[in-house]
């Protein structure tokens, strides 16, 4: 069975199968990097959070308390299977699917959900991140600049700021925005990282 909101594959079997190619082993640069110099506190929600290492360079600041979700249940299991880098705690779920409560968390942190699904749902995980952050809340982006403009198939599927800008803009603020971040290795020039405050 192939999960909702997947783009046709079947994630379970991907982690099963152990061709994750999306898991590079840590977590992304450029989280790493905006950390050195920020904070994100509070309650924390990392959709599509894989074995984790996103949600652990997060969790590591003793203010946050941060939640992983992920449709697979296998990648609930490899990241449980981590050291714990301090409040963090692994779900199974669908982000697109009444997940979570209204009004739940202070701040979420995308790098792999919104790329992941079909573009054509790009309206509902909008509307799950406007759902799932507090008022004033802070979302924490890192977006594919259009990889597929590349000839690449998807997922992941790329996205231009502008079509950013039609989904977000009227539930959130956009407080900073960098085009040149530190990536893994055949990523250069293709990401941007964003961070908004819902209003």
């Amino acid at each position: 069975m192939v999960p909702d909101g997947s783009a046709g594959r079947d994630w379970e079997a991907c982690y099963q199968a152990g061709e994750t190619p999306w898991d590079k082993g840590r977590a992304h640069p450029a989280l790493v990097d905006w950390l050195s110099r920020n904070r994100l506190a509070g309650l924390i929600l990392v959709p599509g959070s894989g074995a984790g290492h996103d949600v652990r360079a997060l969790a590591a600041d003793p203010a946050a308390s941060v939640v992983g979700l992920d449709l697979a249940p296998s990648a609930k299991v490899k990241a449980e299977s981590f050291p714990k880098a301090g409040n963090e705690t692994y779900q199974t779920g669908d982000f697109l699917s009444g997940f979570p409560a209204v009004g739940s968390f202070d701040a979420l942190f995308e790098h792999t959900c919104f790329c992941a699904i079909p573009p054509a749902r790009r309206p509902d995980y909008a509307r799950a991140v406007a759902k799932s952050i507090k008022p004033g809340g802070l979302f924490l982006a890192i977006f594919y600049r259009n990889p597929t403009d590349r000839g690449e198939p998807g997922p992941p599927f790329g996205c231009s700021m502008g079509e950013a800008d039609a989904l977000f803009g009227q539930e959130f603020l956009l407080l900073e925005e960098q085009t040149s971040i530190p990536t893994f290795e055949g990523r250069e020039d293709r990401e941007v990282l964003r961070l908004l405050q819902k209003t």
